[in-house]
This record gives structure tokens, C-alpha cells and sequence, in this order.
């Protein structure tokens, strides 16, 4: 089984490690894109104004910018420690006994396993960098190179952004969370649903499961307590729906 996770944007503002050494980052084949996205995310940073409209960021985020100019100097820490948003808070991955089943998917970084160390950076999925192609479009190639090889079963807890770089086809189970209320009708409720996955990806690791298919992983989390339903994908294109829906 493998946990395909999305970055947060909450994260950590300071790092204690080493410097960046991209040599130390698993899937060393992502490593020419995540030099030129380094160097050109650098490099705009140093106009502020203009990596701020880019970059979508508020005044009260004007912080980031420095961070992204000290990408390679600046301490590093853990990817696990890195991200902090509700979906991490719920997961708690620090004190689980095995995160390497985690792939957290990144716009900078392509993928990270939680022990991989980076510094602290901003940069959104939409982002388009100076002479760079979309984000979407740069990292695609190189990560299906990576996770095509894979056979387990992929647990996708991704959100729509970065479905569009790679998806599992029909070996893989898409996580979606739904409200519902008393009349039956079903809505997204975006925090509400961060929290369900990081809920999701913790019980699936705690609890030492190693489901080989999209009925396996259904029983365990309706086991767990959860009101699942499952779809068999429209094609073999498409992955597996697995719907958590709550009162």
C-alpha cells in the first residue's frame, strides 16, 4: 500500500538541520526538476512585487518570499515536521511507527517521503514560474517515471491539483468526504474533509493495514467505524471512489 499525501499550507517558518542537499532526497530522478525549479523560484523572489503576484501571496505572507530566497542556505528540517496544516495535525505522523508507506506530493519537490529534509518554502500548485512550463505539465513525465514502476494499491488523499500531474488508473482508490444531512443531500466541507483524511491515513498506518484492493481498504476503514461507499472506476483509466460520508 502506498498513501499519496498533499502538502499543506500551513508549515513550519524555521528549520534546525543542514542545508538543502537535493543528493539526499529519495526519487533522485526528480532531482533536474527540482534544481531548476530551486533556481528559478530564487531568482524571482528577488523582485518581491512581482514573485507576490505570482506567487498569490497576502501581505501577512510576505514572509515567505525571504524563506524562498534562502532556499539553498537556510536550515532544513523534516517533511513530516514541515507541513503542520489540520490534515498533518490529524495524521501525526512523528509518532507513528512507519511513514515510509507516504508519498507527500509537493509543487517544488515533486514527491517526499516524510523523512526527506527540505527548508521551508512557498510555492502554490497554480504557481507559473518565469519560462516554465505549468507545474502540472513540468512534473508529470518525471513522476509517472517514479510511481509508474509501483503495483500496490495507491490510497490517493491528494486534492484535485495535484491529480493532474499523475493518477493511480485502477490501482489506485481516490478518498473523497462528504457531509450529509437529514434530507440526504451530500456537500464538500473543505476543513471537515482534511481532517477525515489525515484520520484516514493515521488508522491505515497505526493500525499496521496492508489492504491489495479497493473492497480490502473499504472493509478496513468500515471497520474502523466509517461509513464508506465504493465505486468500481468508470474506466480502467480511472481510479477506484471511495466515498466517507458523515452526518
Amino acid at each position: 500500500m502506498l498513501i499519496l499525501l498533499p502538502p499543506s499550507e500551513g508549515k513550519a517558518v524555521q528549520g534546525d538541520g543542514p542545508s538543502l542537499d537535493l543528493g539526499r532526497l529519495s526519487s533522485p530522478a526528480l532531482n533536474p526538476i527540482r534544481e531548476l525549479l530551486v533556481d528559478r523560484l530564487v531568482e524571482l523572489c528577488a523582485d518581491e512585487e512581482t514573485a507576490a503576484r505570482t506567487l498569490k501571496l497576502p501581505a501577512t505572507q510576505r514572509h515567505y518570499l525571504q524563506a524562498n530566497r534562502a532556499l539553498r542556505s537556510a536550515p532544513t528540517l523534516a517533511a513530516w515536521e514541515l507541513y503542520n496544516g489540520v490534515l498533518y495535525d490529524r495524521l501525526g505522523l512523528g509518532d507513528l511507527p512507519d511513514g515510509e508507506q507516504v508519498l507527500i506530493a509537493s509543487p517544488l519537490w515533486g514527491l517526499l517521503r516524510p523523512s526527506d529534509r527540505v527548508p521551508p518554502y512557498r510555492m502554490p500548485m497554480s504557481a507559473r514560474l518565469p519560462d516554465t512550463e505549468t507545474l502540472a505539465k513540468l512534473w508529470r513525465p518525471a513522476v509517472a517515471e517514479v510511481l509508474g514502476a509501483r503495483d500496490e494499491l495507491v490510497v490517493d488523499l491528494r486534492s484535485g491539483a495535484y491529480a493532474q500531474v499523475w493518477g493511480p488508473k485502477d490501482r489506485g482508490v481516490s478518498v473523497r468526504v462528504f457531509k450529509e444531512d437529514a434530507d440526504g443531500r451530500r456537500s464538500v466541507v473543505t476543513h471537515m474533509a482534511k481532517a477525515t483524511r489525515g484520520e484516514v491515513a493515521r488508522a491505515l498506518l497505526a493500525g499496521g493495514a496492508r489492504p491489495e484492493s479497493a473492497a480490502e481498504l473499504g472493509d478496513f476503514l468500515a471497520g474502523q467505524g466509517w461509513k464508506v461507499e465504493l465505486s468500481e472506476p468508470a474506466t480502467r483509466s480511472k481510479p477506484w471512489l471511495l466515498d466517507i460520508v458523515s452526518a
